[in-house]
């Protein structure tokens, strides 16, 4: 699986900070050197992070002052695709779970005519 891109990674864990409250509604988020040097990350890498979370509507920028948590990240929705692989590992669930069950009877008859 790929790794998503680094400012991705930032902005996510970003979010999860914002989840668990490390950041509040109304706070204050790091600036872009600390985001830097906390992710060891470029300039470039910070600024797209933070331009995600204000994209998502999580944080707002305020000129000469930075950029302010303004609400939680809603929860994430699944994707079609993980939706699909749950599908089909419940179906092979099913299927396995069929498959012992004939298996069970099978040794079953087998045991009673090995003890005949």
């Amino acid at each position: 699986m790929a790794r998503s891109p680094k400012y991705q990674q930032v902005a996510d864990d970003l979010r999860r900070k914002i989840r668990d409250g490390t950041y509040a509604v109304g706070d204050l988020l790091p600036s872009t050197s600390a985001l830097m040097s906390t992710y060891d990350v470029s300039v470039t890498v910070a600024r797209a992070a933070i331009k995600q979370l204000q994209n998502d509507g999580i944080a707002e920028g305020q000129p000469g002052k930075g950029v302010y948590v303004s609400r939680e990240p809603r929860a994430a929705e699944p994707s079609a695709e993980f939706l699909e692989i749950s599908r089909r590992v419940d179906d092979l669930r099913a299927a396995l779970a069929s498959a012992m069950q004939a298996l069970d009877a099978r040794v079953a008859e087998l045991e009673k005519s090995v003890r005949r």
